[in-house]
């Protein structure tokens, strides 16, 4: 059967992809709310998830404390970064279930992680890759540090640069092809091209928006490894929460959602 114009310019494009929500710029800060809110309504159940993801930057920072290298701090915080949303799922449902007006518990939580395993398997093989592209591109870059003890700031200045431009590409490609992917994922039946093709066009979509997301995730990650990673713990749980309801107001569905 042939293809009407707007289906052939659609495949063409994005081959398959859910349509996406215009959001406004500080929209972000709402969804913070919300999920601060989730938190508050599931504390235990939260905070038992934000333990067992604060061992993560716990290990980052035993493993640079006994190696003293900072090529592992550079590029765990970074696999800190690109795993979260992976693991995420057991909090995402409990925000899911909080809006379907349940009463979330932990088995239901972790057979969530289940739900689409060969779309999660997927994109954990995509997050490795990258993890992996991004521990050889920090051997190459520490190549060019300055071989004297006292290195002045124009020796420094092609490490500086290229280790900032490149930190900051692969921080933008994580934050596209994470944004959206694991709660499509989690939600819905579709294969792991389609969770990250609407990812992308939503993010692209709506890029001050987030723009603002991604910067205030940088910052609640920084205030975690500040206190020792004690405060991921609360920071882990509201975040992952609020990342759930940013998936709600962003991508569209066949029926209007509005969870406040």
């Amino acid at each position: 059967m042939p293809l009407s114009p707007t289906n052939k310019e659609h495949n063409h494009e994005y081959a398959r992809t859910i349509e996406s929500n215009k959001v406004e710029i500080f929209a972000p800060f709402h969804w913070l709310s919300l999920g601060a809110k989730d938190f508050i309504a599931a504390p235990l159940i939260s905070l038992v998830y934000g333990v067992i993801f604060s061992l993560i930057p716990v290990v980052i920072m035993y493993l640079y404390r006994e190696t003293d290298n900072h090529l592992i701090n550079i590029s765990m915080t970074i696999t800190f970064t690109l795993i979260a949303p992976v693991f995420a799922a057991a909090l995402y449902d409990i925000s899911w279930e909080l809006e379907k007006g349940h009463k979330p518990s932990f088995s239901h939580s972790v057979k969530s992680m289940f739900r689409n395993p060969v779309g999660a398997w997927a994109f954990a093989v995509i997050i490795l890759l990258i993890m992996t592209a991004w521990l050889r591109i920090a051997v190459l870059v520490y190549a060019l540090y300055p071989a004297s003890l006292n290195p002045t700031f124009e020796e420094l200045l092609a490490f500086l640069s290229l280790g900032t431009v490149l930190g900051a590409v692969i921080l933008v490609a994580v934050l596209v092809l994470s944004a959206f992917t694991p709660q499509i994922l989690l939600e819905r039946k579709v294969d792991i091209m389609t969770a990250i093709f609407t990812s992308t066009r939503a993010v692209i979509n709506n890029f001050y928006a987030m723009l603002v997301w991604g910067l205030i995730l940088i910052i609640f990650v920084f205030l975690g490894f500040l206190t020792s990673a004690v405060g991921f713990i609360v920071i882990m749980p509201i975040l992952a929460f609020s990342s759930w309801h940013a998936y709600i107001a962003v991508i569209k569905t066949k029926k209007k959602r509005i969870y406040e």
